[in-house]
């Protein structure tokens, strides 16, 4: 149907091009660590450092590729690099309103007992405590759905000899992102965003934000200081939207009604609104935000609303590094090597998601590789599985890795010169 190896090599140079991209200022050596490590993560679908070294098919024994991908792993910890260029490479893709999604993620190790700075953490999925590293990322997507946008992460524990604080982690991201969008976006988080020190930085730094708010927050509305949780019980909800759930192939609709209410934060200043919402679940869901919201309209209050539900995205995307690579499942002992698999991890779902489909030719070769994904019905919005099923369909069968025939004809080349200087 298709020229299934033309494609492979079309891939395999876009891997090239975009690992020069994202290491720029590194060293040869480490410049093609990188590009490696790009192709073999993808290639695997897998972060371990055995199955990585398999897909790259060098010309050598198979552990000397393994101890050179550690030795390189360990040798310097560029997650600051990386995720700068990431940021610096999307900085043209957001727009004004699109949703900033930043969310603590973790990564769970729950036989080991020897890495480096190995902490505890709370599992998010199973909501148990455990050890092993936390995540700080950062994605941002349009309220359609039809973008995803990988900015940021970061693996840290708060054990490390650098780390200051959960706060430090958070402002860190959003200084980072901030200087390659500038205000560009809407930041949203969720129940963990409900900080005082993260309201004071968004404000004073004139960011526009989406975050919801747990019950102990206190309000203060027309002068009286109140409860956030009382005050939306209280508040009358005279707007209604209907969703669609399904659940078990039945099609279930849920009336969800809403309404929003002019607060202030107790030490600010600023006029902020409380829009609540009630039908997602038992108790109200409250959400503070300083986007202009007109009381008497009602897009103007939902439209809050799906700024926080698009939120959900980055849930959605730290589902899909863990799937698709195998992320918790990382098997390295340094903790500057855990930094950095989390980083390139990043890249991959930035090449993966927005890389290939910035021009009209990559466009072309992504819906030739959705082919390759083998979907039963039509790819869904969030492609990136997709995407990443595709290219690892392609690349895993193929037997040549990542380096050119050149490379290895030069690198495999023993010439001798016989001549001399007799004149037969």
């Amino acid at each position: 149907m298709f020229n299934d190896t033309g494609l492979v090599r079309k891939i395999k140079a876009q891997i090239g091009q975009f690992s020069g991209i994202i290491s720029q200022g590194f060293s040869k050596p480490l410049r093609k660590f990188i590009k490696q490590m790009i192709y073999g993560i993808q290639a695997s679908k897998d972060v371990k450092l055995s199955n990585i070294s398999r897909v790259l098919n060098e010309q050598i024994r198979l552990i000397k590729t393994e101890n050179r991908l550690s030795s390189n792993l360990d040798s310097v910890d560029f997650t600051e690099q990386i995720n700068d260029q990431i940021c610096r490479l999307a900085s043209n893709k957001v727009m004004d309103e699109m949703v900033i999604a930043i969310d603590p993620g973790d990564i769970r190790k729950r036989f080991a007992k020897h890495m480096e700075n190995l902490c505890g953490i709370h599992d998010g999925s199973e909501h148990v405590v455990g050890n092993g590293y936390w995540l700080c990322k950062a994605v941002a997507a349009d309220i359609e759905h039809r973008s995803v946008i990988p900015l940021y992460c970061e693996a840290y524990s708060q054990d490390a000899t650098d780390y200051l604080s959960a706060n430090n982690q958070l402002f860190k991201c959003i200084d980072k992102v901030s200087g390659h969008i500038g205000n560009k976006g809407i930041w949203a988080m969720d129940r963990g965003g409900d900080n005082r020190k993260l309201f004071s930085k968004l404000l004073s730094d004139k960011k526009r934000f989406v975050i919801r708010l747990q019950k102990t927050r206190d309000l203060v509305h027309r002068g009286t200081k109140k409860n956030c949780y009382e005050l939306a019980k209280c508040l009358p909800c005279p707007f209604q939207m209907t969703i669609i759930k399904y659940e078990e192939g039945k099609e279930q609709r849920i009336p969800i009604l809403f309404n929003a209410v002019s607060v202030k934060l107790p030490d600010r200043k600023e006029n902020l609104w409380l829009v609540v919402v009630k039908g997602f679940g038992k108790d109200p869901m409250m959400l503070l935000t300083n986007c202009t919201v007109n009381l008497k309209v009602k897009e103007s209050v939902w439209r809050i609303t799906e700024i926080y539900i698009t939120r959900w995205k980055c849930d959605e995307s730290y589902r899909y590094i863990k799937q698709c690579y195998n992320l918790e499942d990382v098997r390295v002992r340094s903790y500057i090597g855990i930094r950095n698999i989390v980083v390139l991890v990043l890249a991959i779902s930035y090449f993966a998601a927005v890389y290939l489909g910035q021009s009209t030719k990559l466009k072309i070769m992504v819906e030739r590789i959705y082919i390759f994904s083998k979907r039963f019905f039509a790819v869904p919005s969030f492609n990136n599985y997709a995407i990443a099923d595709g290219l690892y369909n392609l690349l895993f069968p193929d037997k040549t890795g990542i380096e050119s025939n050149r490379e290895k004809e030069n690198r495999n080349k023993f010439q001798l010169n016989f001549d001399f200087g007799f004149d037969p």
